[in-house]
């Protein structure tokens, strides 16, 4: 994402608009009632706020760029622009940062009403020419739905009380036998990235089989997904097997899997490698794969130190964790050469890995666009098998 110079010669909306005549209230108007925002025109994206401040600067998430970018104030009016070339197909989240009277504040684009949220409260989103939502996102109405149950297990190896949802696919049957996938930060997933629906209609479709899924969450991610071995042990010899006692499941590895993003990915990569030929799949997205080639020091902080611990034996001893993993990271993410450093080090020693690289961030959106693929390279359905 570059700033873009306005030149006279260029055609962009907000160009027209200052050739226009008389730029006075009414005219700012019918420009923003003729409009949506952010504009995207080509490889060009002009992000506009209206208001009076002092300065008013676009905060975004793109990793490597300066995180504040100035827009500029179009004389004799409340009008402030920023032109940014945006590559094909990218997806940015953002606020505007407005400054008044020395103090900052940072707010959504009410002249935008596409917002994603996370646990920690919502962004606008832009989108650049070439990007759409996929439409296996939104609810099916021919899809039948599945079901989720609330699954309490009392953990001795987390010393805790756990609580997991299990998705039931809607045409569930005890006389069959099905893959399970654990899915960490499990709540999330089906909050802000819509997982429930995209099975739904990915299992509608068949494009994946009828899967039966458990929604685990963390008491704490910062212990428990940074290479705990309390954590692996409630996995594999609590969570699963209790599962498996209450739901007809395949015992083949190759049926079944663990998935996570971030530090959740780490968790899921830390339980396989402590239980070997246990898990046959992985989905691993946005992994925080922090490691260190020279040393222990790292960008990351001491709460990372296990991680950097695991993923430096990691490389240094690799070993055959799973089959076959997905893996997938946003460009504009800073976590993109650690997934990237890790996929030729799986491949090294025979695992099947499939890597995707999206024009998207660390969110809950990025991750939920990748599903699809994801889940379809691990558990091919009948239509992925007949077109592979």
């Amino acid at each position: 994402m570059v700033t873009q110079p306005v030149t006279g010669q260029e055609r962009l909306a907000i160009r027209r608009f200052e050739e226009s005549g008389p730029l006075d209230r009414a005219a700012v108007d019918r420009f923003l009632q003729e409009n949506r925002f952010p504009l995207a025109e080509g490889p060009s994206v002009t992000f506009v706020y209206r208001g009076e401040a002092d300065a008013v600067n676009l905060k975004h998430w793109v990793y490597a760029l300066p995180s504040l970018q100035p827009l500029v104030r179009i004389a004799g009016t409340d009008l402030w622009y920023l032109v940014i070339e945006l590559p094909e197909g990218s997806r940015v989240e953002y606020k505007f940062d407005v400054v008044r009277g020395g103090a900052s504040q940072l707010i959504e684009d009410s002249l935008n009403p596409l917002r994603s949220h996370d646990p920690y409260g919502s962004n606008s989103v832009a989108h650049s020419s070439g990007y759409r939502a996929p439409d296996w996102v939104a609810k099916d109405p021919n899809a039948r739905e599945g079901r989720l149950e609330q699954l309490a297990l009392r953990s001795v190896h987390l010393g805790r009380q756990t609580t997991s949802h299990v998705y039931i696919p809607a045409r569930f049957r005890r006389t069959r036998r099905y893959p399970l996938l654990v899915v960490h930060d499990g709540s999330d997933f089906l909050r802000y990235s819509g997982m429930k629906v995209v099975l739904d209609n990915l299992i509608h479709r068949l494009e994946i089989p009828d899967l039966v899924v458990v929604f685990s969450d963390p008491a704490n991610r910062l212990r428990e997904y940074t290479h705990c071995e309390a954590h692996t042990r409630f996995l594999t010899e609590e969570l699963v097997p209790h599962v498996n006692a209450t739901f007809p499941l395949s015992d083949k590895p190759a049926e079944r899997a663990l998935m996570g993003s971030s530090l959740g990915a780490v968790a899921a990569l830390s339980a396989a490698w402590r239980s070997p030929g246990y898990y046959g799949r992985l989905l691993l997205l946005s992994g925080s794969f922090a490691f260190t080639d020279i040393g222990r020091k790292h960008r990351f902080g001491p709460l990372f130190d296990p991680v950097v611990t695991f993923m430096n034996a990691f490389r240094g001893r690799p070993k055959v964790v799973a089959e076959r993993l997905f893996v997938g990271c946003g460009i504009y993410e800073p976590l993109i050469y650690e997934n990237r450093s890790l996929v030729p080090l799986l491949q090294s020693i025979g695992m099947d890995v499939r890597y995707v690289e999206s024009r998207d961030g660390h969110n809950w959106e990025n991750w939920r666009d990748r599903l699809r693929e994801g889940l379809s390279w691990l558990f091919p359905g009948p239509l992925m098998l007949v077109y592979e």
